[in-house]
């Protein structure tokens, strides 16, 4: 006799991996959609190559890309866009192998050839998403209305993104050189 029971149901199915390329180009594109909306402008979008475009290709200076995203030409930063990294945390950042550190320092290489500020701009699974800049780019009267950061090293400073967008308004020359 056999049994008419189908218990493919109860056996848990094993979610989808997400290739980790795949995460990152549509973590890129939602940072590019945020920044896009915030500043009034659609000049933002990913990097074709994967933010290499600028180091591997032989381009003249002024079609030159750093970073994961193409900004405006006379935006202030070089952004770099990190979408996992999971299993690092605040510790993490006290060792030279941290994730988050080397994301940093390609951003301060990439800001360097182009004379701009690195902003690293990152999110862990279900976390806010958070960005590092320089300390410098903040004034005491700023530091005073962010609710919570964290300074790195005496040189850069964690902070969520949704609150660095509310203490600068699109019209704020924090995100533009005006030459």
């Amino acid at each position: 006799m056999e049994d008419a029971y189908d218990l493919s149901k109860l056996i848990k199915s094993k979610k989808k991996r997400l290739n980790s390329k795949n995460k990152g180009n549509t973590f890129q594109r939602k940072v590019a959609q945020i920044f896009n909306d915030h500043l009034s402008t659609t000049d933002f979008s990913p990097t074709p190559g994967s933010g290499a475009f600028a180091t591997t290709h032989k381009l003249p200076e002024h079609l030159q890309i750093y970073g994961d995203l193409i900004t405006p030409k006379n935006f202030n930063f070089v952004l770099e866009c990190k979408k996992g990294y999971n299993n690092e945390n605040i510790g993490s950042t006290f060792s030279s192998k941290s994730l988050i550190l080397e994301a940093l320092r390609q951003s301060e290489r990439d800001a360097k050839k182009c004379k701009k500020t690195p902003m690293v701009i990152f999110q862990q699974d279900r976390k806010d998403i958070l960005c590092i800049l320089p300390y410098e780019c903040f004034t005491p009267t700023n530091l005073k209305s962010i609710s919570y950061h964290i300074a790195l090293n005496n040189q850069y400073i964690i902070i969520k993104l949704e609150e660095l967008l509310s203490i600068h308004s699109k019209e704020s020359t924090f995100w533009y050189t005006y030459f």
